[in-house]
């Protein structure tokens, strides 16, 4: 088998978080979290190749701006597999932006390492970000803790949704620290059955994201985002991912979704905007 023939390619999807509730705050001041997470068709790209020493390059239309040293998530994922390789990541997901970019781009190259090298990946990920775990997964999942309490979840149906961000990278712990109550209520304990797509989003409509009001107060337009997508009455539910500012719209179909998408980029070039389905 030539290097060419061994290169393996790993999709690094955005994530979504359907529900996210602060639950507590730990002694050393990490907060604790109970979230419904779903992966997006749309996301990044890893490509790994056999080679003496690691390397990385970013392409890609999101690639401005994105380190390409030690600090970014795919060289430091690189480091802890011990594997080294040739590296593209093609970024196509802004970052700052709730969405696990990140954390996904380190998942996606822990898969694609572990497959060119034939070796496991590594059980503790955990200190590549709270994220990597449910990432890693890359799946419908409930995460629990400080992130490192993944479990999967079945039954969640494929939800045709739009995804809007505003282009203002969001600092994750700016936002914690602007959070009025870090003690409530997590997701019920046994979650539903949801029949369809519109039972889910009646449901989702009864939780919440607890970062949502403090990552507003941070950045204005995260509302504008939200009136935006609430705007053209074809979503169901309109919510802030993660710490923000990517915010989600769940929309009845696919076709509605691209209707909503491109009314919105149509009003707002300037934002980021994409039809993609959630699951």
């Amino acid at each position: 088998m030539t290097a060419a023939d061994a290169a393996v390619q790993e999709a690094a999807p955005a994530k979504i978080n359907l529900a996210l509730h602060v639950t507590g705050r730990r002694a050393d001041g990490y907060h604790l979290l109970d979230s419904l997470v779903v992966f997006a068709g749309a996301g990044d790209v890893v490509r790994a190749r056999p080679a003496p020493r690691t390397r990385l390059q970013v392409t890609g239309p999101m690639a401005a701006g994105v380190p390409d040293g030690a600090e970014n998530s795919v060289l430091r994922a690189a480091a802890l597999i011990g594997v080294e390789a040739d590296l593209v990541l093609e970024k196509h997901l802004p970052a700052a932006a709730g969405i696990g970019g990140g954390s996904s781009d380190a998942a996606a190259a822990l898969r694609a390492l572990a497959r060119l090298a034939g070796v496991a990946v590594p059980e503790d990920v955990l200190s590549l970000g709270a994220d990597v775990p449910v990432c890693l997964l890359a799946g419908a999942a409930r995460m629990r803790g400080i992130g490192e309490d993944v479990a999967a979840v079945g039954g969640v149906p494929a939800l045709d949704a739009v995804l809007v961000n505003p282009r203002v990278p969001v600092a994750t712990p700016a936002v914690f620290a602007r959070l009025e109550r870090r003690e409530n209520a997590g997701l019920p304990e046994v979650l539903p059955r949801w029949r369809d797509a519109a039972a889910c989003a009646r449901w989702l409509e009864t939780q919440r994201n607890d970062l949502e009001a403090p990552a507003r107060a941070l950045c204005p337009e995260i509302g504008a985002v939200l009136d935006a997508l609430r705007a053209g009455g074809g979503c169901r539910l309109a919510r802030m991912s993660g710490s923000g500012a990517t915010c989600f719209g769940l929309c009845p179909d696919a076709p509605t979704a691209r209707a909503e998408a491109a009314r919105i980029a149509g009003e707002r070039p300037d934002w980021w905007v994409v039809a993609t389905r959630l699951g």
